[in-house]
């Protein structure tokens, strides 16, 4: 992997400092909900069982994900809540936060397939790093989704 632009930590989700805690899920609100304008429970109960890959420059949360042992929410290891912030896009945040999650999830899980489930406009994005569409079109909170797996 290129050298890193942002400083990365891992954590599981009790190891989460407050501080951490908050800014991820602020980060997640900010977009998920106030930016794509979808009104969901962000905080579903899985975040307890996920280690939570957080990217900061300086003090700013720049990008978060969540990585899924296998079995838990797929039969595959899985990443999910992939964000970055606004305030940050295009400048190769997202890519480097999934290229270092996958890097992670091999380290964390071993190797195997890792499923997702993408928003269908970033498509082409997750091709571009492994990824190939497994599913139908599917809406999840008013919001066009397909599964991707990425085998490794």
């Amino acid at each position: 992997m290129h050298h890193l632009k942002y400083k990365w930590i891992l954590k599981p989700f009790e190891n989460l400092a407050p501080a951490e805690l908050y800014d991820m899920l602020r980060l997640r609100s900010e977009v998920f909900v106030v930016e794509q304008t979808c009104i969901f429970l962000d905080m579903d109960n899985k975040d307890q069982f996920c280690f939570h890959l957080l990217g900061y420059d300086g003090e700013n949360l720049v990008a978060s994900a969540r990585l899924i042992a296998p079995g838990k929410v797929y039969n595959e290891m899985s990443i999910g809540r992939v964000v970055s912030s606004p305030a940050y896009r295009r400048s190769g945040a997202g890519r480097e936060l999934m290229q270092v999650a996958i890097k992670k999830c091999y380290e964390l899980f071993g190797e195997g397939p890792i499923k997702i489930g993408a928003q269908l406009y970033l498509k082409k994005f997750y091709e571009s790093l492994g990824f190939t569409q497994s599913s139908d079109v599917y809406d999840e909170d008013g919001i066009d989704h397909i599964e991707m797996i990425k085998y490794s």
